[in-house]
């Protein structure tokens, strides 16, 4: 009996498809091998978009626009925002967001400006305190968002209520005059000290960008702190799991990019040529602007710092050369916000690779 079902077993084997399964491989197209690299390489599409953005405006406004003078004059606007921009892009790293970075370097500005020029307070010493302020604004943020587990949109929205409120309460609602700085305090306005190089007028402050971004550029993609970063962003359970102390490492990120807006307090005095209460209010939602416009995915994990600096150039140029060919800053405006949902909507193109 059992070798009769044992025949049978065989029978039925002998049979049966002996086909190997296969499957179809749907060949790669232009569109997906350029979707693949722009994934694997997220600064090139702000570059890019960079260069385009260089050659259009210099065939339109002609030699005006690549003049020594113009390309110092983009480089000059757009180093406070790109400071801004690179503290900005910490905190997004780590899949969160600061509405307060603004606020944060008005108030560290006026710390130093308060003890610099109104107490008598050594500059050398004042400058270090207001570092120290903006360090401390930073880790009241991340405080509150690992202690009390709050948003970051919400935390950073009402200390941007609070630092603003401070810096109204220690001003009285009163700039520090250029003068009464050059009188006491004249380090505060250093940054705003130029060099000449053929022809251009390169301030202090743009170099210290670059510095800024470099920097942190290395300790990025160089330092286990930076891998950290990138792992809380792209996925904070797992980091967890790995062994990174995501809440320390959370509080470190928003307290550097306290120091890093606090540097760029510094830097916009000199920029400015005094301190002033409504300085750079608009620089959240610029530096916001520069980081998504630069690559840098809102959802965190992904992206390059460099490509922050390149998105604060691109809205620089952009200003810049529609300024050069008479259209209305409404316009602008209108340009540059076209410009923030072309980029987010390329970044969710870009990051469907993954998916």
């Amino acid at each position: 009996m059992s070798e009769r079902h044992g025949d049978d077993h065989e029978s039925h084997l002998s049979q049966s498809d002996t086909a190997v399964a296969s499957f179809e491989v749907k060949p790669k197209s232009v569109v997906d091998h350029l979707q693949h690299f722009l994934h694997g390489n997220p600064t090139m599409v702000p570059v890019i978009v960079l260069i385009l953005s260089l050659l259009v405006f210099g065939s339109l406004a002609g030699d005006k626009f690549f003049s020594p003078f113009n390309i110092s004059l983009i480089m000059q606007q757009v180093s406070i925002i790109g400071i801004l921009a690179a503290a900005q892009s910490l905190i997004i790293l780590t899949a969160g967001i600061d509405l307060s970075i603004a606020a944060t370097m008005v108030f560290a500005s006026f710390i130093m400006g308060k003890l610099g020029v109104e107490l008598g307070v050594p500059a050398i010493i004042a400058i270090p305190v207001g570092l120290i302020g903006g360090a401390l604004c930073g880790w009241a943020n991340g405080l509150m968002v690992t202690k009390i587990k709050l948003p970051p949109f919400i935390v950073t929205l009402g200390t941007w209520n609070i630092f603003y409120a401070l810096t109204l309460y220690l001003s009285g609602a009163q700039s520090i005059r250029g003068q009464d700085i050059d009188k006491t305090a004249p380090l505060l306005k250093w940054f705003g000290n130029v060099i000449e190089i053929a022809g251009a007028r390169i301030s202090y402050g743009s170099v210290l960008m670059l510095v800024v971004f470099l920097v942190l550029w290395f300790v990025l993609n160089h330092t286990a702190w930076g891998r950290h970063v990138y792992a809380i962003g792209d996925d904070k359970e797992a980091a967890e799991l790995a062994g990174v102390q995501t809440d320390k490492t959370l509080r470190q990120v928003y307290m550097v990019a306290g120091a890093i807006c606090a540097i760029a307090a510094w830097a916009a005095i000199g920029r400015i040529g005094s301190v002033s209460p409504n300085s750079f209010y608009e620089g959240n939602l610029q530096s916001i602007t520069a980081v998504v416009i630069g690559g840098i995915s809102l959802f965190g994990g992904r992206g390059s710092i460099m490509g922050a600096l390149f998105g604060a150039l691109i809205v620089g140029v952009f200003n810049s050369g529609l300024k050069l060919i008479g259209v209305d800053v409404l316009w602008q405006l209108f340009a540059t916000g076209w410009l923030i949902i072309i980029a987010v909507g390329l970044d969710q193109w870009i990051r469907r690779v993954s998916a």
